[in-house]
């Protein structure tokens, strides 16, 4: 990432994932579904309640016996406990509440839990990192450990940490989910992308959230 855009992402002021935040805070103080409850009727003041909150995610859920990411987490709660309908993947809505949520963890370190259960998730998204694919055979880890902080096509390729997410890209001119990214990443290198929320991503993400383990929560954050 280039100074440029690393001073637009710490702007408090012009940080443009930060109208995401806003509409997020709107959401989460108001009324949905049947039983008329928002988020705040349950969890008050999201800044004490969410603190910390998305540096444990994804996690395995032994009720439900999958793993969840913050975005099925928030659409359960929708569904479960408001009666009220899921939002879909990548809408304003969906994005805002995750970015939202998000920001109250603000400088907190990521530390998922990947033992037990969560384990064989690990295991998926280390192997979905490392397996060659699409018409340019070429795995996650060639770009981001090999290739890391080279320039491709004029942007800096990244590590692949994970800490930032949902983030503004300035190519998209919009937020845009972990998973986005990675359907962006499949076809960029001309692979099959998998569906939004899919069980594949959720593995990588759970492994790339592993990998970004210690460093501190920055979203919403701004990427070329």
């Amino acid at each position: 990432m280039g100074e440029q855009v690393r001073a637009l992402q710490d702007d408090e002021f012009l940080n443009p994932g930060l109208f995401a935040v806003e509409y997020g805070e709107e959401l989460w103080s108001t009324q949905t579904g049947e039983m008329g409850l928002s988020c705040q009727s349950c969890h008050g003041d999201a800044s004490e309640s969410m603190r910390s909150v998305a540096a444990g995610y994804p996690q395995f859920d032994e009720e439900l016996g999958s793993l969840v990411n913050l975005e099925a987490r928030i659409n359960e709660m929708l569904t479960a406990y408001m009666d009220a309908p899921a939002l879909p993947h990548e809408s304003d809505e969906l994005l805002s509440l995750t970015a939202f949520v998000t920001y109250q963890s603000r400088g907190i370190p990521i530390g998922v839990d990947i033992s037990g259960e969560a384990e064989r998730y690990w295991q998926e998204g280390q192997e979905y990192y490392t397996q060659r694919r699409g018409q340019l055979n070429l795995a996650c880890n060639q770009c981001h450990d090999d290739l890391a902080g080279f320039n491709l096509r004029g942007d800096r390729i990244s590590q692949g940490h994970v800490n930032g997410f949902p983030v503004y890209r300035l190519m998209w001119n919009s937020m845009g989910s972990l998973h986005r990214m990675f359907r962006w990443c499949n076809w960029a290198v001309r692979a099959e992308p998998y569906e939004l929320g899919s069980g594949e991503y959720l593995s990588l993400e759970l492994y790339l959230a592993w990998r970004s383990s210690g460093l501190p929560i920055e979203a919403p954050a701004v990427r070329p």
